[in-house]
């Protein structure tokens, strides 16, 4: 099984790895893991003023703050897995990842607020969830 993990690189991410990792057997045998890093576009103004170049190594050099801790970690679970960034809108991104990669679930960590503040907030797991059409796994 394919399994797409949505990573920010917060303390809730680290909480849907552990998952992961404790429940290795969720993905079987021949399970592999895509660890997928969104990072919000830089203004196109700001994109105009010091260009596409520095704005790509930008992208780049913070995904990489966030990926690395999670290759390192799941190599040294002998975890199979890849990693890949975009840039854009979060939920949209990461649903689109996971057609891309031929997915068959999603996990991420969720921030867990309540209705209130998915109202008044949005919430990355709840766009996931709208636009989704295979299983997403919330990890509080």
């Amino acid at each position: 099984m394919k399994i797409l993990l949505a990573a920010d690189g917060s303390s809730y991410t680290k909480k849907a790895l552990a998952f992961l990792v404790t429940h290795e057997a969720l993905a079987g045998d021949d399970g592999h893991i895509v660890v997928v890093n969104v990072q919000a576009a830089v203004p196109p103004r700001v994109k105009s003023m010091v260009g596409a170049t520095a704005v790509n190594e930008y992208h780049a050099d913070e995904a990489s703050k966030v990926l690395r801790p999670i290759e390192k970690f799941l190599q040294r679970h002998d975890l199979s897995y890849t990693t890949r960034w975009a840039v854009g809108v979060p939920g949209q991104e990461i649903v689109k990842a996971a057609k891309k990669e031929k997915a068959h679930m999603i996990v991420m960590g969720t921030h867990g607020h309540g209705i209130l503040g998915r109202a008044l907030l949005g919430s990355v797991a709840q766009n996931v969830l709208t636009q989704c059409d295979i299983p997403v796994l919330l990890v509080k």
